[in-house]
């Protein structure tokens, strides 16, 4: 007797392939894990899942990482033209909702330093529109990633829809009663250094471009968080290499100073990413004149300061 419901083929899972895909396409599962918010450990196994169901291995696992084989080589621009099309696709279901959202991704010190004074102006512009940030130490993928832009410090490339809002400039940065105990001449190698761990060379950077010697310059207190540096430096703790177009609102308060007169540029800016240009994304009016308004109230700001 035939079976009125026949068992019919089923295909891998759809998170299985989403993994493949992201470990594909950065050729490490480590960075498809950070992209996909999962453990390397979960993309492994969604891997294996995908080749049990081929029955061919994918990619090659060696102590140095992994690479692709033959079989999954031949796979990647499939698979990435097909994410690329879910991505777009969930982009215009979400451009459905009746009430816009706004998604930020940002720098963690670029959420905490530069971004709520500027967004606060935004938010009473477009009072329809629901901003949220999240802070994350590497921009996200804004082809797969449902986020309206991106704000990092990154070296300009000219790439579509990213906009330079100012260049990355530093000098030493202390609170106005340190300078003033610290006297003139100012012996920085005799004063105590603050350091952000993602900004480690900052010190040594600075210290050849001005010619300025610091004997060790990777001495003193590490801050996992540049806002708390920050917050060290203006109660007096140390010297603080300052990322000017972070330090506008502290510089203009008086809250910390420059302690020296010579600035250098790391070849890094602030910079604004937007996804790429879609139907559907063109025509989302709010979401397109909140986030050219963001751009131009940092642009505002960093000329009013220059």
């Amino acid at each position: 007797m035939m079976s009125v419901s026949p068992k019919r083929p089923k295909g891998p899972p759809l998170n299985a392939m989403r993994a493949f895909e992201a470990a594909a396409r950065h050729v490490s599962f480590a960075a498809a894990a950070e992209e996909l918010n999962v453990t390397a450990g979960a993309i492994s196994q969604h891997i294996r899942t995908l080749e049990d169901w081929a029955g061919t291995p994918l990619f090659r696992r060696n102590a140095q990482g992994v690479a692709l084989t033959s079989a999954g080589r031949a796979l990647v621009a499939d698979f990435t033209v097909a994410f690329d099309r879910l991505a777009d696709a969930t982009r215009a279901l979400r451009n459905l909702k009746p009430n816009a959202d706004f998604h930020i991704a940002a720098l963690p010190s670029v959420a905490q330093l530069w971004l709520p004074r500027r967004l606060s102006r935004i938010r009473a512009q477009f009072p329809e529109i629901s901003f949220s940030v999240t802070a994350m130490e590497t921009p996200p993928s804004l082809s797969r990633e449902l986020f309206d832009l991106s704000i990092f410090f990154a070296t300009p490339d000219g790439s579509p829809g990213q906009r330079v809002i100012c260049p990355d400039e530093i000098v030493p940065v202390c609170a106005p009663d340190l300078l003033a105990r610290a006297g003139k001449p100012l012996e920085f190698s005799r004063l105590p250094l603050l350091h952000d761990q993602t900004w480690q060379e900052d010190w040594h950077l600075w210290s050849q471009a001005a010619g300025v010697p610091l004997g060790d310059d990777q001495k003193g207190a590490r801050f996992s968080l540049y806002s708390l540096a920050v917050e060290e430096a203006k109660a007096g703790a140390g010297l603080l290499m300052g990322h000017l177009c972070l330090l506008e609102d502290a510089l203009a308060s008086g809250a910390l100073v420059k302690a020296h007169g010579r600035s250098c540029r790391t070849g890094r800016a602030l910079v604004v990413q937007a996804p790429a240009q879609h139907p559907q994304t063109a025509r989302d009016g709010p979401r397109h004149r909140a986030s050219e308004r963001l751009i131009q109230a940092g642009r505002e700001r960093t000329n009013d300061r220059t």
